[in-house]
């Protein structure tokens, strides 16, 4: 399995299997696994991970793409 980077808005789309790290979470570094609802960041790229909404609802910036 090969791993894209989460900080590129090209690799992710909705339907996409990632791991995000929540807002409560980024001292912890503490990753919750979904699927992409919605892209949440309007530019190309983002240092800190694209933010996406998931289909649970949870809101986080992805740091793990499953491809």
């Amino acid at each position: 399995m090969n791993t894209l980077s989460g900080t590129e808005r090209k690799n992710i789309h909705s339907g996409l299997e990632v791991s995000i790290v929540l807002k409560q979470d980024q001292r912890t570094g503490h990753l919750t696994e979904g699927v992409v609802k919605d892209i949440l960041t309007k530019s190309p790229s983002h240092p800190h991970g694209i933010k996406v909404r998931l289909e649970s609802g949870e809101v986080g910036r992805v740091k793990v793409v499953r491809a």
